[in-house]
Parts: structure tokens; C-alpha cells; sequence
């Protein structure tokens, strides 16, 4: 009997028992379609949240006033200025900055008529859209001239536009936020929402503005910082620490601010959703291993059958390895056939979006399961199939 030969007898025996074998491959395929899923929506989770990450800016360090955890609480602490954001966009002290903004941020309620809309509204200067990756989709920003006169204008997130204005066009339109106008000047890009909070929430407005209006002149709520690529993020971290530690007279001992770094956050993000999805992934393999065990009863069963078969088979010239193939053939299929359906299943279940996660199938998963299918096949069918093949023809040719 060669390999064909054994195939043949392998599918026909499990043709013959079509129910069980189905039975038998459900815990394969249930096992691999959780792994596949559980991993595909642990890549989308990584990508949801990445892309809300560098959706903030490009290379983005935010600078924020105050001590870090473990600091003295008796230290002085100095207040972000203008000034601060001034020196960090000096291209010889920084070589590797592309730019530096301010922000002041207030809580404001808008109005227009009688539809209102609450939200904060963020003080900058016109480098802000660029550090922060904000692209306007209608209209057009502010200016350095709106920011120096100090001008009652706004550019507006996707949201605010939505709630306020409807279908209407916002450009132009004049809202009111804590009683005081301001004219819109332009619609943001929408980024949509996240972890993060709704990033179309927004209204940006010249800083001068802001602090006239609406804050007072205290200290800045953050510098937010642009590098010039994702290859000199750290040098130009470096070089805005520097600044800062001049200008306000501190070391790393006693440094009133804390400097926030996007690379950073990234790292951590996907090592933290690295290690849940091989969580998950070893959680739903387990029933991989239980599939296998199904396997190993089944195979014990099919062997005790055929007992006489399997003596008739090796009293005809049938050699010990042939009967093993046989039967280590049986349980392959088996396994493959339940990894088939379980991508099928998979893929079906990845095109449904939940809470906001597309998953993403992870090629290296589909083959890993499919390989770990063959395994399981040959590692839960080599005791039966060696149990068969060890059987001597004349006590099997006695079984009843």
C-alpha cells in the first residue's frame, strides 16, 4: 500500500463516519477561528489606538508646567511663557525643532441662536495646525496678523460644525463662546474619536484672543513642540529640555516641567497591546488543545473499530509504517479540514466592527494556525495511529 493508497483509506474511513468526524472537527475549528479573531482584533485595537496617537501631530513633545511624581513639592515652580515658546523655535539653540506653539485652553459654551454647544476652546498661534496635524477642510486658518491684532476668529472641529450649523455652511458665521463673538473662519479635517476623547470637538482660536477674552494672562497650559522627523524626535527633545532648563534656572534634580514625548507613548502603547494579544491568543489556543484531545478520543474509537480491518490489512503484506500513515493521514485531515472552516468563520466574524475596532487578520496567524493545525493532527493521531500499527495480525484478526 503506497502513500495514495493511504490517503484513500484515510478519507474514505472518515466519509464513512461523516456525523463524528464533523463532531470531531468542531474543536479544531472553533480553536482556530478564536485565535484568528482574538489576534486580528488585537491588531486592530494596536492600529485604532496608533492612529489616534499620531493623529495628535507629527512627531509631536508636549511640554506641561510643573514638577514630576517623586519631585520635591517644596521646589518652586515657574510658569510656561510666551517667551518659552519663543526660544524653543530658535533654529540655532534647536536645530532639530520644526516649530513650537503655545496653548491655552478654557471651557466655553457656544451658542448661535438657539442651538448651544459646549466644549473647549484652545489658544495658539497659526503653527499649531502644522505641529498638531491639523488640516482645515473648509475655509482657512488664522493668521500671524489675527493673532497680533487679537481678532475675534475660530477655526472649528468637524463636530462643532455638525451640532451648530447642521447642514448649513459655518464659514463666515458668527458664534458666540462665554458671550463673546467670534467669526469662523474655517472646518477641520475630521480625525474622529477615540480613547482620546472626540478629537472633531475642538475650536481653535488665536491665543491673544483666548487670554484677552477668556483666561488672563496666567501661565501657558502646554508647549506643543514639533521635531523635525521621527529620526530626531529624542535630539530635539533633548534641545527643548535644554532651553527650558536654562531659561528657568533648574537641572534634572529640580526641573519644573515635564516633557511628554509621542515616540514614547507609542512604544508603550504597542508593547502593552502586544502582550494582551499573545494573552489572548494563548487563552483561545487552549481550545486548539482541547480540539486535539477530541482528535486523540475519536482516533482510539476508529482504531478500536477497525480492528479486524487493521489485522486483515498487515496478514495481507501491509508494513507497520503504512498503517501508521494511514491513520496519522485520518487525523491530519481532520485537523485541516476544522482549521479550513475556521478561517472561513474567522473571516467572516473580522468584517464586524465592535466599539469603534476594525480587526485586521494577521497573515502570520492564519499560517500559524493552519501549521499548528498540522501539528496537533500529528502529535494527538501518533498514539492511535502507532496503537494500530503495533496491533499483531493474528489478535486482530480475533477481535470481536
Amino acid at each position: 500500500m503506497n502513500l495514495m493508497e493511504s490517503i484513500r483509506s484515510g478519507w474514505q474511513a472518515i466519509l464513512a463516519n461523516r456525523l463524528r468526524s464533523v463532531l470531531t472537527t468542531l474543536g479544531i475549528m472553533i480553536g482556530v477561528a478564536a485565535v484568528i479573531v482574538l489576534v486580528a482584533f488585537g491588531q486592530g485595537a494596536r492600529n485604532a489606538v496608533t492612529g489616534s496617537i499620531e493623529s495628535l501631530g507629527t512627531n509631536l513633545i508636549t511640554i506641561f508646567p510643573g514638577t514630576g511624581p517623586g519631585a520635591d513639592p517644596s521646589l518652586p515652580v515657574k510658569d510656561l511663557t510666551i517667551e518659552d515658546a519663543v526660544a524653543l523655535n530658535d533654529p540655532i539653540s534647536a536645530p532639530d525643532v520644526a516649530g513650537a506653539a503655545p496653548t491655552k485652553r478654557a471651557p466655553v459654551t457656544c451658542t448661535l441662536g438657539s442651538t448651544s454647544h459646549s466644549t473647549s476652546i484652545t489658544g495658539t498661534w497659526p503653527g499649531y495646525f502644522a505641529i498638531s496635524n491639523s488640516a482645515v477642510d473648509a475655509g482657512t486658518y488664522f493668521t500671524n496678523a489675527d493673532e497680533l491684532d487679537g481678532r475675534r476668529v475660530v477655526v472649528i472641529g468637524k463636530t462643532v460644525a455638525e451640532d451648530m450649523f447642521g447642514e448649513a455652511d459655518p464659514i463666515g458665521q458668527q458664534i458666540n463662546c462665554n458671550g463673546v463673538p467670534f467669526a469662523v473662519l474655517g472646518v477641520l479635517a475630521p480625525k474622529g474619536a477615540s480613547g482620546f476623547g472626540d478629537q472633531d470637538d475642538v475650536i481653535i482660536a488665536p491665543l491673544s484672543t483666548v487670554r484677552n477674552h477668556l483666561t488672563g494672562y496666567g501661565s501657558l497650559d502646554t508647549i506643543a513642540v514639533q521635531a523635525k522627523s521621527s529620526q530626531t524626535q529624542s535630539l530635539a527633545q533633548d534641545q527643548a529640555v535644554a532651553i527650558l532648563d536654562q531659561r528657568h534656572g533648574v537641572d534634572i534634580t529640580t526641573r519644573d516641567f515635564q516633557v511628554f514625548n509621542q515616540a514614547s507613548l507609542l512604544d508603550t502603547v504597542n508593547q502593552a497591546i502586544g502582550i494582551f494579544t499573545a494573552l489572548l491568543g494563548a487563552v483561545a489556543a487552549i481550545s486548539l488543545l482541547v480540539g486535539g484531545i477530541g482528535i486523540t478520543n475519536i482516533m482510539l474509537v476508529s482504531v478500536t473499530e477497525r480492528t479486524r480491518e487493521i489485522g486483515i490489512r498487515k496478514a495481507i503484506g501491509a508494513s507497520r509504517r503504512v498503517i501508521l500513515m494511514q491513520f496519522l493521514i485520518e487525523a491530519i485531515v481532520l485537523s485541516l479540514i476544522g482549521a479550513f472552516f475556521g478561517l472561513v468563520i474567522a473571516f467572516l466574524v473580522t468584517q464586524i466592527e465592535v466599539a469603534g475596532i476594525k480587526p485586521t487578520i494577521i497573515p502570520l496567524s492564519v499560517v500559524g494556525a493552519f501549521g499548528i493545525s498540522v501539528g496537533i493532527g500529528l502529535f494527538f493521531g501518533s498514539w492511535p495511529a502507532n496503537r494500530a500499527a503495533s496491533l499483531r495480525p493474528i489478535e486482530a484478526l480475533r477481535h470481536e
